[in-house]
């Protein structure tokens, strides 16, 4: 695939799923309503447009068929208004629009895949036609349309081929300069709304035409006339015929079509002729006196266009691919910058000339704040979008585990890298289905008998931190039982250690085990012991935490604690020996000097020392990663407090370098062979001076470091 199909592609992509998801959106909302208003019917019925068409143009027939068929659907609906539905032909068309709004979403996915697409969606296309049939009534005229069928291959011409005969039933046009004779399909039903979908396809390019039978849109009585003698489209010019000629040609369910010249009338289109010699805004003065009236007005858009500003232009899509080439650029600006004004050389500037240097120097530290601010808020994106998919899940569900469950989002305005909301989709995901499935209860009367409402309700919430984003998902529902939780662990042999030496968190935390599932038998939603430990994993894969707290009875909580990004840290640096490191701020907890009678040790002989009220284990990072340094007295060295998700321990470095705003850079490919990431070790960094800071991962330098104590 070149460039431009690439590019092409991804246009269509985003476009495609954008649209998908306000589609998503306003099902939602008007399901929860129990009807369609007339702007969303008009609204739906332009997107399987858009979606029809720019299928049609990347040649994805699937997409396009389904989305034409739909499109079909809120025509009629669109031309006999929402309200002609009863409530149980409303109900149907919101279950059938979600099943197509998945399958079309399925075919966007095997396209994003590069997996071929559906051949055969007959059986689909049949539901989509039987309940337009349903809600017209059209079941009943279809039979006697069949009949007469076989009278239109008399009039079976090629298409576009100019007539030396005029037909017996051309219309009474006296102003007519030509027809276009159009034959549809056999059997497609409704005629009369296929032929003025067509007509209204042609206005639509600013075509001037007139059509017969003239009530074809109102008259479902005019279908058998269409199927015996075809429809007409009367032309005052015959450039105007041969532009609706060549659009017939995309159009669907069109056998054949024929234009009919008037030989007698053939002068009329002459006037066109001295169009070239007289201004563009001329032309409007060259058609008849009726032509003129009608035609005015929608002459008056184009001039105005063409003479007018370009309509302003609010939002733009833009490739993540650039975006991450920008932020790379921006902080490579951040380190140049930092290199230039820690540069040794300054000290040899005269006091006047060092001045007027910092302050420049000041000038562009401000410059380049603000550039990377304004390049990260380029990839932050709202949370609304992957909450508003947890609402389509909550709805599914409802509806197959008979629960009635209400979802309550709050703070989906919330912004998140892209990166990053990209990785959660999955992990909220996995929760929200958990606390369908587990958390609420099976029945209304057990609710009412645990003295709660009959509805059920899961609270979806998105706050701010200052460099973090906490996300909860919590439920009303039964609760979890760390006894019980201790058993069923026991019984699967996943416990480590003995049952009394679990405290109840982590007795909770037993459900992101790998294998573990309070579920007896396996549903279509859960019972593999799959799902917890796939949210533990991704949340922390993007340096993360996932906590939950539970109380039998009242519900559950799972909170998940995310860097707002990937990119760019503040970071506290420390040295060891020669080696310098970097640790995140948002990790440390205190730093602080001890006097040796303060350092205990515990029954395995580890050290440790109190902090507030409790005691935490003391991990000396020179004999952890086997660094040399004079610096081995722990009265000698500072003491870094930090804490992420529920482990909590003490760094022993050499001293403090101070705190810098850092870009993250991974590490070499080649140094994955080494497994660096379970060894507390997440990235690298490139300081003022030129030299590379590592920067540690509390959480895994917790666990590597303890299997070493």
């Amino acid at each position: 695939m070149d460039n431009g199909m690439e590019s092409m592609l991804d246009t269509y992509l985003f476009e495609t799923n954008s649209l998908l998801d306000n589609l998503d959106e306003m099902l939602m909302k008007d399901e929860k309503l129990g009807d369609f208003s007339p702007d969303d019917v008009n609204e739906i019925f332009r997107i399987m447009h858009t979606i029809k068409g720019s299928s049609a143009m990347m040649e994805f027939g699937s997409l396009s068929s389904i989305a034409h068929h739909i499109e079909d659907l809120f025509f009629y609906i669109r031309d006999k208004g929402i309200d002609s539905l009863d409530p149980q032909h409303k109900k149907e068309l919101f279950n059938l629009m979600f099943r197509s709004e998945d399958c079309l979403r399925g075919e966007v996915e095997k396209v994003e895949n590069g997996e071929p697409l559906e051949t055969n969606l007959d059986g689909f296309v049949a539901e989509i036609n039987n309940f337009l049939k349903k809600i017209s009534g059209a079941a009943t005229e279809e039979p006697p349309a069949d009949t007469p069928a076989a009278s239109v291959p008399a009039n079976e011409p090629g298409a576009a081929d100019s007539a030396s005969s005029l037909p017996d039933n051309l219309p009474d046009d006296k102003s007519a300069v030509c027809f276009i004779h159009v034959f549809l399909d056999e059997g497609i039903g409704m005629e009369n709304l296929r032929a003025f979908m067509i007509v209204n396809a042609l206005k639509e390019c600013d075509l001037d035409f007139r059509y017969y039978p003239e009530n074809m849109e109102s008259n479902p009585d005019s279908c058998s006339s269409i199927i015996e003698n075809g429809f007409f489209m009367a032309f005052e010019s015959v450039e105007i015929a041969s532009k609706a000629s060549d659009l017939l040609r995309t159009q669907g369910h069109i056998r054949s079509y024929e234009l009919v010249e008037i030989q007698e009338e053939e002068p009329v289109p002459e006037p066109p002729a001295p169009a070239p010699a007289e201004p563009s805004a001329a032309e409007s003065s060259a058609p008849a006196p009726q032509e003129q009236t009608k035609s005015a007005p929608k002459q008056t858009v184009p001039a105005k266009q063409a003479q007018g500003t370009p309509v302003k232009q609010n939002l733009i899509s833009v490739s993540l691919m650039k975006l991450d080439s920008l932020q790379n650029l921006v902080g490579e600006i951040v380190i140049t910058e930092s290199m230039v004004t820690s540069s040794p050389e300054l000290n040899q500037l005269s006091r006047d000339a060092y001045d007027n240097f910092m302050k420049s120097a000041r000038q562009l530290r401000k410059l380049t704040d603000d550039l990377q601010d304004i390049s990260m808020s380029l990839r932050m994106v709202p949370i609304s979008g992957v909450f508003q998919k947890m609402s389509r899940i909550v709805r599914d569900m409802r509806q197959k585990l008979g629960k009635d469950v209400k979802l309550t989002l709050i703070g989906e305005d919330t912004e998140v890298d892209k990166t990053i909301v990209d990785s959660i989709q999955d992990p909220i995901m996995h929760m929200v289905r958990n606390a369908m499935d587990h958390g609420i209860e099976d029945t209304a009367d057990q609710r009412i008998q645990a003295g709660k409402s009959a509805q059920g309700e899961i609270v979806l919430s998105a706050s701010h931190t200052s460099s973090e984003v906490v996300i909860s998902i919590a439920d009303d529902g039964k609760g979890m039982n760390p006894e019980k939780l201790l058993a069923k662990a026991r019984d699967k042999g996943l416990l480590t250690k003995p049952e009394s030496q679990y405290s109840r968190k982590e007795a909770l935390g037993l459900v992101m085990l790998p294998g573990f599932s309070t579920n007896q038998t396996v549903t279509e939603f859960s019972g593999r012991g799959v799902g917890m430990d796939v949210v533990k994993k991704n949340v922390e894969s993007v340096g993360g935490t996932v906590s939950l707290s539970s109380e039998e009875g009242r519900g559950t909580t799972f909170t998940m604690t995310i860097p707002l990004t990937l990119a760019i840290m503040d970071g506290m640096k420390v040295t060891v020996g020669k080696s310098i490191f970097t640790i995140a701020i948002a990790n440390i907890r205190q730093s602080f000097k001890i006097t040796p009678e303060e350092v205990l040790r515990d029954e395995n002989g580890c050290e440790i020392v109190e902090r507030m009220g409790s005691f935490y284990p003391v991990i000396r990072l020179h004999q952890f990663y086997n660094i040399e340094t004079e610096v081995t007295n722990l009265a000698d060295g500072i003491l870094l407090w930090v804490e992420t998700s529920d482990r909590s321990f003490c760094l022993f470095v050499d001293e403090l370098l101070g705190e810098q705003q850092v870009v993250v850079k991974p590490l070499p490919a080649f140094l994955n062979y080494f497994n660096l990431k379970d060894f507390g070790i997440s990235g690298c960094t490139i300081l003022g001076d030129g030299n590379i800071s590592i920067i540690l991962d509390i959480q895994s330098l917790h666990g590597a470091a303890l299997e070493n104590i």
